[in-house]
């Protein structure tokens, strides 16, 4: 069920990254703008192109959520759905076992059925946007800290239960803030819960050139997964669908990208960048290092240890290089001084108007109060509350068991105060996680709860009472081997009972999992509520007073920091200059057997050796744009005018890692897989005509 990707420390931002609406439109090709507020005019005046209603709606519905945290799209009325194969890691690995890793060496169905079930991914399909902005403001005026959190949750609740309309099952409905609280939305996803592969490539292709490559370019990746969206046991009727385009884009062309990117903090209070970049980045960046050894040590125990290690690894290597670019955006002091700049100038405009003081008061002065609590209840928030890396209780089956106690407790609860992922709206996606077939692996299980139980000692030190509640007199290695061997949560059997017997059952089970999470439970919720009455209310009140304030004197003009929602954003095709050189946009099928050197990881696998004969070598196969990206765009499709599909976003290069914080045209660039690649790679080199066909034609091939 693990996934460490770029959003996996989201969490332990989500109170940093506080930020408001930007006081001015975007310039150039920057911006990731929401479906129903796109820059229309913009593109217009520089492109002369302004896409129809009807290509804003199908684009909408044709793009596509993986609720883990990545972008997809369909490309067939007939439900097939193209993603990043990085995205589809954990399927891959799921649906592996011994003797077969298609994550190392992909999978191709030989027909729908051989189409496997992923046995706990959810795909989101947007159907509406809402603004609910006075509804939510309405519900919160006037109120401060717990009370405030209570009322938000409360109005949350009810216009989520409303939208679902008795079926959680179909829809999935999440209110979202946008100007971290000058606009709330409600999104409402149909959702599909049955979603099966079909075809993944060999990681050696997919992920070519390895960690050395990662965020740079030229590259030459392969990475794509297709898979199917099921509904009542039948390929999915989308009519919606993106067009493949088998010839791809052309040097300078304007072009799309339609995805959902995670989180961006552009304008971030400078108070809350110094916690980020003083207090959370060291903490992840310290987790994640010393994580990073101890799976390249246990992958070295043998092939099964490492097909068990491999996606983890994978995600720990992405998260490193990333918040080391965080880390480097925030040492460069004219990023501080510009937002500080921008602070200065809307405080004062506040400030000289007792009008607006009495409207909008001190946000700033309210920021530092609660930016100094969270740094007293940080560290401890973090290993005590989290349940994965790179701090808390890092195990499959902990998580498993602090969900089924959360659920037995929070199910006697009115809907408006249970926890938000234990709402009625949620519930589906709750009991898809309990009952997936997903294998827990117990000696990795041990190996990365171990881990974890460590650095809770090693941070609240072995004085600490829950140290004490949670070890006792042994090891961490000794209590994390005792809890993974004595319990049967790894079994989705066991699971669905513990959960449809409610309370009763989780008060009488002797599982040790079970027994530790519901003993450490009430201090672990209690924290939490500290920290949300006291760190995250306060943030969200001054954010709103912040959004207030810039659509006041500026207008609501510029696009939302990133949500996880779907966003537009446009460029074009387009190298960039480094240090001199000339960096071109395309790459080809002769460069990357040029740089196959034999040896990991620039070895390519050998359906591509054998295939090099009949491939024309001039075959386009990665390219560079403009568009603004960030992570969570993973997957998502880059279209042309027409919104038709012309390649898959997969990756920026290293300039992009400061996209966080700030867009630079001349450096920022996204990268994508040619769909020219994709469809040579799917018809010659892996020899799927009915596949290649389904792209070409937009559907299904008649049966024969």
């Amino acid at each position: 069920m693990r996934v460490l990707s770029f959003g996996a420390v989201v969490p332990l931002l989500a109170a940093t990254a506080l930020s408001a609406v930007s006081a001015v439109p975007a310039l150039g090709e920057e911006g990731m703008w929401t479906m129903d507020h796109l820059p229309l005019s913009q593109l217009r005046d520089k492109y002369h192109f302004e896409p129809s209603a009807a290509w804003i709606e199908r684009v909408t519905r044709a793009s596509a959520r993986l609720a883990l945290g990545c972008s997809a799209s369909f490309v067939s009325a007939d439900g097939l759905v193209m993603t990043n194969h990085h995205c589809a890691n954990e399927c891959l690995s799921e649906l592996s076992g011994p003797g077969r890793n298609y994550m190392a060496d992909g999978y191709r169905a030989a027909g729908q059925a051989s189409e496997p079930k992923c046995p706990a991914m959810e795909l989101d399909q947007l159907y509406a946007i809402t603004d609910v902005t006075d509804r939510m403001n309405d519900a919160t005026k006037g109120h401060e800290g717990a009370d405030y959190n209570h009322a938000q949750h409360a109005a949350e609740s009810a216009i989520e239960h409303e939208c679902i309309g008795g079926d959680a099952t179909t829809w999935r409905c999440d209110v979202v803030s946008l100007y971290h609280g000058g606009r709330y939305a409600l999104y409402r996803y149909k959702r599909y819960q049955d979603v099966r592969l079909v075809f993944a490539p060999d990681q050696q292709i997919a992920f070519f050139g390895g960690d050395p490559d990662n965020f740079n370019f030229p590259r030459y990746d392969l990475d794509v997964t297709f898979l199917r969206a099921y509904e009542n046991g039948r390929p999915a009727a989308t009519p919606d669908f993106l067009p493949f385009d088998v010839n791809g884009p052309k040097a300078g062309e304007l072009v799309f990208t339609s995805g959902n990117p995670g989180s961006t903090s552009r304008e971030t209070p400078v108070a809350s960048l110094r916690f980020l970049h003083d207090v959370v980045l060291p903490l992840t960046l310290s987790r994640l290092s010393a994580l990073d050894g101890l799976l390249w040590e246990y992958s070295r125990q043998g092939g099964e240890q490492a097909r068990q290690a491999e996606e983890v690894w994978f995600g720990v290597q992405n998260g490193l290089k990333v918040y080391r670019g965080w880390m480097q955006t925030l040492a460069d002091p004219a990023v501080l001084a510009g937002k500080a700049k921008a602070e200065a100038e809307l405080k004062d405009w506040i400030d000289a108007d007792p009008a607006r003081q009495k409207q909008f008061g001190d946000p700033w002065a309210q920021i530092d109060r609660a930016i100094e609590t969270q740094r007293k209840l940080f560290t401890r928030f973090t290993y005590i509350e989290g349940t994965r890396s790179p701090a808390g209780f890092d195990s499959d089956l902990f998580g498993y068991a602090r969900m089924l106690v959360r659920a037995a407790s929070q199910s006697g609860k009115p809907d408006a105060e249970r926890l938000p992922a234990f709402r009625d709206a949620r519930l589906p996606a709750l009991k898809a996680a309990l009952g997936s077939s997903a294998p827990v692996h117990p000696q990795f299980d041990a190996t990365t709860l171990a881990f974890s139980l460590t650095g809770l000692r090693q941070a609240l030190t072995a004085d600490d009472p829950f140290v004490h509640e949670v070890l006792g007199k042994q090891s961490p290695d000794e209590v994390a081997h005792a809890l993974v061997s004595g319990s049967k949560l790894g079994d989705p059997a066991v699971r669905m009972a513990l959960y449809k017997g409610g309370s009763a059952a989780i008060e009488a089970s002797t599982d040790p999992m079970i027994v530790l999470a519901r003993r450490i439970d009430p201090e672990a919720l209690a924290l939490r509520k500290q920290y949300e009455d006291q760190v995250v209310a306060p943030l969200a009140k001054a954010s709103e007073a912040i959004a207030r304030a810039r659509f006041a004197k500026d207008g609501a003009n510029s696009y939302p920091d990133a949500t996880f929602t779907q966003r537009l954003s446009y460029g074009t095709v387009k190298g960039w200059n480094e240090n001199g050189r000339e960096i071109a946009p395309f790459t080809d099928f002769a460069g990357l057997y040029a740089r196959a050197t034999g040896s990991e990881p620039f070895r390519l696998p050998k359906v591509w050796l054998d295939a090099k004969p009949r491939l024309d070598l001039k075959t386009k196969f990665d390219f560079a744009t403009t568009n603004d990206i960030i992570g969570g765009n993973s997957g998502s499709p880059v279209l042309d005018r027409d919104g038709h599909a012309v390649g898959l976003i997969f990756d920026g290069n290293i300039h992009s890692l400061g996209g966080d914080f700030l867009y630079d045209p001349e450096l920022n660039r996204a990268v994508a897989v040619d769909t020219t690649a994709l469809y040579t790679a799917v018809k010659d080199v892996y020899g799927l005509p009915a596949l290649a066909e389904e792209l070409r034609a937009g559907k299904l091939p008649a049966s024969k």
